[in-house]
This record gives C-alpha cells, structure tokens and sequence, in this order.
C-alpha cells in the first residue's frame, strides 16, 4: 500500500505533453514565463540528455528558424506546461519516515576509509601520506553512500536480505577511490591549491607526486575490482575511467557553435560526474538480479542525480561563498569554463559568446561574465534543469519495490537540489 508522504515534494509538478509526436517542434515553459522550442526526436528515459541529445531525460534537437537563432528559440505556444496534477513521487512506502539517507547507509560506510587504507598499505612513508591524505574521513562519501542505498534496494526488490554482498560494499569503496584520484588528477591539470577546505596534494608534494599518487589509487582500485570475481562489473566500472579522462578532454575544448555548446557540456558532465554514479549503482545492481531492466533502473538513477548534482556543484561556484565550498569561487571562470549558469546567461547577454571562445582570457572577461550570469536567470535556470533531472531520478527508483532504501534514495535528491557546499 502507498500514501502520500509527509512533506511534499517543492516544484514537483508532472510535464504533460499536449501534442507533439516524434520530429515536431515542441516548446517547453521554463522559468519566468520564457518558453523554448525543440524538435522531439525521442521521449524514452533511456535516451540522451534533456534538451541537448546528451545523457540523461530525453533526447531533443534545438529547433532552428533562421540561421542565426540562438540555443533556444522563444516561442508563445505552449505544448508542454506544468500542471499541479499528484506526481509520482508523492507516493512512496507507507513506512516511510524522513530520515538522512546518508545516516541509513552509514552502518555500511563506518570502515570505509579504514578499509581504503588497507587497500593502500604502503611502507614507504612519503607515497603512503600522499594516498592517505583524502582518505581522512573528512569527504562526504556520496558516491559510496548512493552505492549502498541502491545495493540495499536492489537486495530487496530482488527477495533478498537487504544486507550488502561483499561484492557490493567493495564497490562502494572502489567508486570513492576512483572519485578521489580523479581529483588528485583534476587538481594537477587546474592548478588548485585547495581541496577540500585545505592544501591540494599537487600544492604540498609536487605535480609529479601528485600525479603517481593517483595513478597508484586507480592501480589498487582495479585490483580490488578484478577480485569481485566477476566480468560484467569488471567491464561496467572500467567504463567510468575511460569516461573521466574523455571529458576531461572534452572540458579542455569547447565548441564555436552555440547550438552544440550545451550538448558537449552536458556530455562532459556525465562523463566526468555522472558516469561513476550512474554505473557503480549499475554495478551492484548486477551482482544481485539478472534482469538487466533493474541493471537500468540502477543506472538511470545514478545518472540522473549525477548529473544533477554537477548542476548543482556548477550553480555553487556562483551562489556560494570560498569558505562553504572549500576552495575558492569563481573557479570555472578562472579556468575558462563556461558551465550550466554561464550558457543560460548566453541567452540575455549575447557578448558572453565571445569571452567563452577566449575563454576568458582577456582582462576583465571574468569579473563581467559573473556580472552577467548574477544579472540574468543563468542559475535559476540550472537549477531548473537540475531539477528535473531529480524528477527523473525519482521515475526510475520508484520502479523498484517499495522499501526504507528507496524513500531514502528520493529524499537524496532534495538534498542534492537544496545543498549548499
């Protein structure tokens, strides 16, 4: 039985489609009244992003009316609107208390950094200080924590006993060793200086070190993985490595077609973000059913709030202050980054293109881009698109039984929405 859950979901309106089919224009009302035309190629969850044919809610291509229109087309008509009608997510587990998602998988995650410490164990004092340095118990954990509420719904959904596999909680652990090398590495390519609230790897012992250090983390993480025993896990999370360094290559690049802007910066995201998520949930979603529609289940969730949480991240680099962060502001733009806010920001102040393409480069370019993006919708518009990405996290985890693991994962993404570091 299900009812409705005590608090109500904000913004949690259904998008109705009034009539459209496949290859007609189709407008969706976004934020302030402003509405956006596409051409809807796809509608299937299993498609690439919303909006801009990249990994996530739908696939669409930008409806263009004349050669110089812009990444969206304003257009009056309405023929998708949202509506108040009860959503699905209004409806979970009749059991369903409003707990901290991160508190339930806790239990699971106690050892975590203890357990990535053996991994590591190292004689040499200077190697074994630099792999332990992120490994201080100081990190959020979301990546595993998601990890393990999946598990945990999976086991469920699948007739078992909820308690995690081996293999599970092993993948857990390896999905914050690949995220932490990653930004070992992220670090030495930005030049960060700070991490975390305190000083980068790169910054203490050097880019070299640096780099071997999280070289050896991915070499120890493999390693664990290829000791789950299992192929299909083993090909699934050596896919999300391949994906972090072809977006790191993507972020190197940007695109003069403003058309293909957003496109290559959702893409970039998934690969870089959403990637790890998206199939560590895939992962131990297959060490427990066979049946590869829950293996999708577990990787559309992981997407779709990967994908968001990047949104987010890209959101904060603007909204919040250096001390909430734990690294500096204004980061993107100081590195030449035009994400979510900027690209929206495009829209009402067209002189932004040209500092993308320079990349910001030119005195001035970053104070006025922030000017830009404070004084337009740039990042309530992210919010916007992150927002719905949440909604259709919140479709695919709702396919799984009902259980305490799957409210919790829907509350995750409000908290992802509504964090502020």
């Amino acid at each position: 039985m299900t009812v409705k859950m005590a608090v109500q979901w904000r913004h949690c309106g259904r998008w109705i489609k009034a009539a459209t089919s496949p290859g007609s224009p189709e407008t969706i009302s976004g934020l302030n009244g402003r509405s956006y035309t596409y051409v809807v190629n796809s509608v299937r969850g299993t498609g690439t992003v919303a909006g801009w044919g990249n990994p996530g809610l739908f696939s669409r291509l930008i409806h263009k009316t004349s050669p110089t229109s812009s990444l969206f087309t304003r257009h009056t008509s309405r023929l998708l609107y949202p509506t108040s009608m009860p959503c699905f997510c209004e409806r979970i587990h009749s059991d369903a208390k409003l707990i901290d998602p991160f508190s339930m998988a806790h239990n699971d995650l106690v050892h975590l950094y203890d357990d990535i410490k053996k991994e590591l164990f190292l004689s040499k004092s200077e190697l074994k200080s630099l792999c332990d340095y992120y490994f201080d118990g100081q990190g959020k954990a979301f990546r595993p924590s998601i990890v393990v509420l999946v598990a945990r719904a999976c086991n469920i959904h699948t007739n078992r006993d909820r308690d995690l596999l081996p293999g599970q909680r092993t993948i857990a652990m390896i999905s914050e060793m690949i995220h932490t090398a990653s930004l070992v590495h992220d670090d030495v390519i930005d030049g960060s200086d700070k991490r975390r609230g305190k000083t980068s790897i790169n910054e203490l012992w050097g880019e070299r070190k640096a780099i071997l250090a999280g070289d050896f983390i991915l070499s120890v993480a493999s390693m664990a993985l290829a000791r789950i025993g299992n192929n299909t896990v083993v090909s699934v999370l050596s896919q999300t490595i391949e994906d972090l360094v072809r977006g790191e290559f993507m972020q190197l690049g940007s695109k003069e077609n403003e058309n293909e802007r957003f496109k290559h910066y959702l893409e970039k995201t998934f690969k870089k973000t959403a990637s790890l998520i998206a199939n560590s949930c895939k992962a131990v979603s297959i060490l427990v059913n066979s049946d590869p529609e829950v293996h999708e289940i577990a990787y559309q969730y992981g997407r779709n709030v990967g994908i968001a949480f990047q949104l987010i991240d890209d959101v904060l680099d603007f909204t919040a202050c250096a001390s909430q962060l734990g690294k500096p502001s204004a980061t993107d733009l100081k590195l030449g980054l035009a994400t979510g806010p900027v690209l929206f920001a495009c829209q009402q102040y067209p002189e932004l293109h040209a500092m993308i393409m320079r990349r910001f480069s030119s005195r001035g370019d970053v104070e006025r881009a922030w000017q830009y993006v404070l004084e337009s919708d740039g990042v309530d518009q992210t919010n916007y698109l992150a927002r719905q990405y949440c909604q259709e996290a919140i479709r695919q985890i709702c396919l799984l039984q009902p259980s305490p693991e799957r409210d919790a994962l829907i509350q995750l993404t409000e908290m992802v929405l509504t964090r502020n570091k």
